[in-house]
């Protein structure tokens, strides 16, 4: 038998609980097992039981109730425990095995000792957790112990939330850590640290105006309820999420791109505020703290084993033989928006950490607008932060969302100098002049995005429904953004079954496939923002391609079709020339059928714009 105190007071016998009715009896009960093993005075339990104004007869009363808890615990079979009369009170004895509360107690002492092992305490802290079964004590009538004892337990409990959210974030399972802190920051609106954790999640799972969103949030309701600023934590990281820079674990504010960790037989590091922000986290310099260098993994990374282990190989290998004054290595990492280039770019980063002690800097080649920066202005801010002093230490540079080669080139000159360049287009151009290697990316396997599903959502979740998170998948096409956009949703509703998402999901994929509190998170967002960088006459070609027949995608289009009322062809061929800008933009996809082709999801959007176009011109 064992008593449950962390919830409604009752009594449990393996999977059978009794709750226990409000009564005085059960007041006298649970203030006895709060102090479990030790004399609770007379005087404290006739408080509890009664209040501040007792009746004459409380002493004798209480007695009365020790009687009533006493057959209580023979007619429920209870051994091992018992109350027993002591000079000045009562005294109850319990141990972890038959008082969920000490079971609790007792796993946080074994947590502490786990420090040095993350994943071991994180797993016997959620293991004590678990034994919080509801609102606390929500049986039990008594002022006094809700207003002297249950304060005091809930702080307990939150104490180990806090920790097993850092314990997440810290091993960069952020989308986890997210499920808990939205319940914990609205329980308890008050609790800084709670808010700090979620703004951090948020930021590092891809949704920075969210997480700035709920910083704005939190930050009314200190100054309308409290009449009190944020903490200076909480504004250091509204600080750092406006100049980009990478959180790392633990939720220190670490730049994007760290460097390596300085040899063992090296002279410590001095701290110092050296963290650079250039144009709105153009580049970002770490703090050299203790442990600087390790970076964490992109959260959730999953599959591009293949593409990750050429690419670290590649930046990793020795240089040939004579190959002074050679032009720096360069790997470029190419595909559709949204595929996951930048993804790839930052966990190879991350990989390859130890190989290039003079640091690795990311550059972002786009400013929030999508306006391309301009790539002098690039280059000497990349040669102010790397510094003169390298000594013939290798560095890596990460440009993201490069535009065209013409921004790459003037930073391809220092030997010492490994570069990987995200971008949409192929820059074949750039490959032709410099060399290098290039990476083509294209959507995920099914394996792949049922092991995002996994990581994301958690293997409980998935494999309780095993066909139809692969239906999720297919439906986001195996695109990455879809599904990390779908994971984000599904991660703030823990009780949808993943049947009934695939129900709501393909009702209207494009529709559902956004963020309803950040609308710039959605793949149609996303595919509007890339066509908004097309030529226009480019952009009206897509349009027309995708809201045509898939035959104009064929070797040779539709020539032969039939001919309109006015004579002319109603789906007249593609220039070759329109086709190849296209796929170089990103927008094609390599055959079959044919030698190009158009994504699902796309395809989906180019029609639902055509339509949208054409109502609007039909009001007119």
């Amino acid at each position: 038998m064992r008593f449950q105190l962390l919830g409604p007071l009752a009594l449990a016998d393996g999977p059978d609980v009794v709750v226990l009715q409000p009564s005085k009896p059960v007041i006298l009960l649970a203030a006895l097992l709060l102090h479990a093993n030790s004399t609770v005075s007379a005087d404290y339990l006739q408080r509890a039981v009664w209040g501040e104004d007792q009746p004459a007869t409380a002493r004798a009363a209480l007695q009365t109730c020790v009687l009533r808890l006493r057959r209580l615990f023979t007619k429920h079979g209870v051994t091992g425990t018992s109350i027993e009369a002591v000079p000045g009170g009562y005294r109850i004895t319990a141990g972890p095995p038959t008082l969920d509360l000490l079971g609790f107690r007792d796993q946080v002492r074994r947590a502490t000792a786990l420090v040095r092992d993350p994943e071991a305490e994180l797993y016997t802290l959620k293991d004590a957790l678990s034994l919080w079964q509801g609102s606390l004590l929500a049986n039990v009538r008594s002022d006094v112990l809700h207003r002297d004892e249950v304060p005091r337990l809930s702080e307990e409990r939150l104490r180990a939330v806090e920790r097993v959210c850092d314990l997440l974030l810290g091993l960069g399972r952020c989308g986890e850590a997210l499920v808990d802190l939205w319940t914990a920051t609205r329980v308890y609106p008050g609790h800084e640290r709670f808010h700090e954790q979620l703004i951090e999640a948020l930021y590092r799972t891809g949704r920075q105006s969210q997480a700035l969103a709920e910083y704005r949030r939190v930050k009314g309701f200190l100054l309308d309820e409290l009449g009190v600023d944020p903490s200076p934590s909480l504004r250091q990281l509204e600080l750092s999420i406006l100049r980009g820079e990478d959180l790392g674990a633990g939720g220190a504010v670490r730049a994007a791109v760290e460097p390596a960790p300085a040899p063992a037989s090296a002279p410590a590091p001095v701290p110092g505020p050296t963290s650079r922000d250039i144009q709105g986290a153009a580049v970002s310099l770490p703090a050299a703290a203790p442990g600087a260098g390790r970076v964490p993994a992109v959260p959730h990374f999953t599959g591009r084993e293949v593409e990750a282990a050429a690419m670290a190989a590649r930046l990793t290998a020795p240089p040939p033989p004579g190959a002074d004054g050679q032009r720096p290595l360069t790997v470029l990492v190419s595909g559709a928006p949204g595929i996951g280039k930048s993804a790839l770019a930052q966990h190879v980063a991350h990989l390859v950490r130890d190989s290039f002690p003079a640091g690795r800097l990311l550059v972002r080649m786009t400013r929030a607008d999508g306006h391309p920066r301009t790539a002098d202005e690039v280059a000497a801010e990349v040669g102010a932060a790397l510094g003169p002093g390298r000594a013939g230490e290798r560095a890596l540079l990460v440009l993201d969302d490069v535009v065209d080669a013409d921004q790459v080139r003037p930073l391809l000159t220092p030997p010492d100098l490994a570069v990987v360049v995200t971008s949409r287009m192929g820059l074949g151009g750039l490959i032709a002049t410099h060399g290098g290697w290039v990476h083509r990316l294209t959507a995920f396997t099914e394996a792949e995005s049922y092991a995002l599903l996994l990581a994301a959502l958690g293997t409980e979740r998935v494999e309780a429904e095993p066909h139809e998170a692969r239906q999720l998948a297919a439906l986001c096409g195996h695109f990455p953004a879809a599904l990390r956009i779908l994971t984000a949703r599904l991660l703030t509703r823990p009780g949808l079954r993943l049947g009934d998402a695939v129900d709501w999901l393909g009702d209207d994929p494009l529709a559902r496939l956004t963020l309803t509190d950040s609308p710039d998170h959605s793949v149609s967002g996303l595919f509007d923002r890339a066509l908004g960088r097309l030529d226009p006459r480019l952009s009206e070609a897509f349009l027309r391609i995708g809201a045509g027949p898939p035959e104009l995608l064929g070797e040779a289009g539709i020539a032969d079709g039939p001919e309109g009322p006015d004579g002319t062809k109603d789906h007249p061929p593609v220039p070759e020339d329109v086709l190849e800008q296209l796929a170089d933009a990103g927008l094609l996809e390599d055959g079959p059928p044919g030698p190009y082709r158009i994504h699902d999801l796309l395809r989906a959007h180019l029609r639902r714009t055509v339509r949208i176009r054409n109502r609007r011109t039909e009001k007119v």
